[in-house]
């Protein structure tokens, strides 16, 4: 017998700002759905051990979805997109789970963001929790380190978009944010994924990441827990998002819940799944039980 994993991968088209994307997307379990989104530049094959859990599939259809531009989704065809900067906007991020939600006919899923995806949960819990029951951000926080916006989109584009040194000047800036107590075969993972973008993508997704995203103090203390629940996880060792300034977050929410990941980084579920899933899988049972 063939050992096979528990995954099923498809495409979904979806309408976006009047443009038709054909996403890829990954599956596996049942129940309440759970939508996980990658971090910039990346794809969904970050969240492949996630979809192999059997404790998370069995009370939950988990989908990892690749936005456009990313993995096996391709740019949209039909449109001259290589004439146009690619540039992620919040409006944009947010509409891509909304979309997909709505074409696989989903209930009130729950999302799950990294990086980027988890400053994505934040903005969905904030501008559409009547769509979501719960959000889960990973690496969240109000917004990125102010040292990180002084770089400017300038000095972002000039150190990644050069198609010369792009993918590897990228997969060493990864290192910088990864854990100590990572396993290297995990790390070479996350450095082989990025590895694998096109030219200008990651540098894009930072446009939402290091400026679109920026919820004010006011915005924070306004989300309402009661109609989506809003959870935060962030890794003891992420310069990126440090977790005081995840706490920052969690403390302008009333209602919302914050751990800290002892020995994880900025990419937690590819650094060590093992101890992910510790954290993670109290909150689909919290979940799960307020779904009842």
């Amino acid at each position: 017998m063939a050992k096979l994993d528990p995954i099923t991968g498809r495409y979904v088209y979806l309408t976006v700002e009047g443009i038709e994307y054909r996403v890829y997307f990954e599956e596996a379990g049942a129940g309440i759905p759970l939508i996980v989104g990658h971090t910039a530049g990346s794809d969904g094959r970050q969240y492949r051990s996630l979809l192999c859990d059997p404790e998370a599939t069995r009370d939950f259809r988990i989908i990892a979805f690749d936005l456009p531009y990313h993995g096996k989704s391709l740019p949209p065809h039909g449109v001259r997109w290589w004439e146009t900067e690619y540039n992620m906007t919040k409006a944009r991020m947010m509409a891509f789970p909304n979309a997909l939600s709505e074409a696989l006919g989903l209930e009130r899923p729950v999302y799950m963001g990294s990086s980027m995806g988890g400053h994505l949960a934040v903005d969905l819990a904030s501008n559409h929790p009547d769509r979501y029951r719960a959000t889960i951000a990973v690496e969240g926080a109000l917004r990125s380190a102010a040292e990180y916006v002084e770089v400017g989109m300038a000095g972002i584009r000039k150190e990644f978009d050069n198609p010369n040194v792009n993918r590897t000047s990228i997969g060493a800036a990864m290192m910088l944010n990864i854990s100590p107590y990572s396993p290297e075969a995990n790390v070479r993972e996350i450095q082989w994924e990025y590895s694998c973008g096109g030219p200008g993508i990651f540098a894009g997704d930072l446009y939402y990441y290091y400026y679109d995203h920026n919820v004010s103090h006011d915005e924070a203390r306004v989300i309402d827990t009661s109609r989506c629940m809003l959870y935060m996880l962030t890794g003891e060792y992420d310069p990126n998002t440090s977790p005081a300034e995840t706490k920052q977050l969690a403390d302008l929410v009333k209602g919302s819940k914050f751990w800290v990941m002892e020995k994880l980084g900025h990419f937690p579920v590819t650094e060590n799944y093992v101890e992910f899933r510790k954290y993670l899988l109290p909150i689909l049972a919290e979940i799960k039980a307020k779904s009842k």
